[in-house]
């Protein structure tokens, strides 16, 4: 019987282990850093999204503030020309429709509302850990953070206004209110034969005592959206130039 030998392989290197450790560990490497470029891409991307959004929201506030600044000074004036009328009996009997009028439009205010889309879905998202360049997301907080004051200056407005509302019922006819009204809810001042109920002069100075309140604190938030509409352009201006969207 014949006996064969058996061959063996001849026995690898431990370099030869030590290189193919070395070859997987790489390709697994090279895996990682190639996923981690193209999800930093990823996310650099939607950090300019964001910020082009932004741009957008601010261009409309923008636009809204400025109108809102425009109809509230001429708020101011009015009301300021009411004060003036009801303070002064000369004037206040021969006045009669516009303090009618007056007194309807002028406490009519145009309250704040900002297109807030795309910072509430940075804040509601996470979408802030996005935001890497320096000083973007402390400045954007800035902005809208301004906000919070405004309402606040609004809603002690319309306390105020509550008031002057318990007033204006002792001394207007609501009849005439309404013949002054237009179908779309607006208010003509009209040729309208106004009478006002009573002509005490005590009910007349606290009724322009609560005009002084209106118009103090209507004073107030104008300059305050005058600020808010200054800091949104220079905003713009500062994203663009981070983010090279000019």
């Amino acid at each position: 019987m014949e006996v064969h030998s058996h061959t063996h392989s001849p026995r690898k290197k431990w370099t030869h282990y030590l290189f193919e450790f070395f070859m997987l560990f790489l390709a697994v490497f090279c895996g990682f850093l190639a996923e981690y470029q193209l999800e930093h891409k990823i996310e650099k991307e939607k950090e300019r999204q964001y910020i082009r959004s932004l741009i957008e929201d601010l261009q409309e506030d923008t636009a809204t503030l400025s109108n809102n600044i425009t109809i509230n000074k001429s708020k101011t004036v009015l009301l300021d020309s009411l004060l003036t009328i009801t303070s002064t009996p000369g004037l206040l009997q021969h006045n009669q429709t516009n303090v009618y009028y007056f007194a309807r439009v002028g406490p009519r205010i145009v309250t704040l509302i900002l297109n807030s889309k795309t910072f509430d879905q940075l804040k509601n998202s996470g979408g802030f850990r996005l935001i890497t360049k320096s000083k973007v997301s402390d400045k954007i907080m800035e902005y809208y953070n301004q906000a919070t004051f405004i309402k606040m200056l609004e809603g002690l407005y319309f306390e105020e206004f509550s008031h002057y509302k318990e007033f204006a019922a002792k001394i207007f006819d609501p009849i005439i209110f309404r013949t002054m009204e237009n179908p779309d809810g607006t208010v003509n001042r009209g040729a309208v034969s106004a009478s006002l109920q009573f002509k005490n002069e005590t009910l007349f100075n606290e009724f322009g005592v609560y005009i002084v309140y209106l118009n103090g604190s209507l004073k107030s938030i104008v300059p305050l959206e005058e600020k808010m509409r200054n800091d949104a352009i220079a905003l713009i201006q500062f994203l663009q130039n981070k983010y090279h969207l000019n």
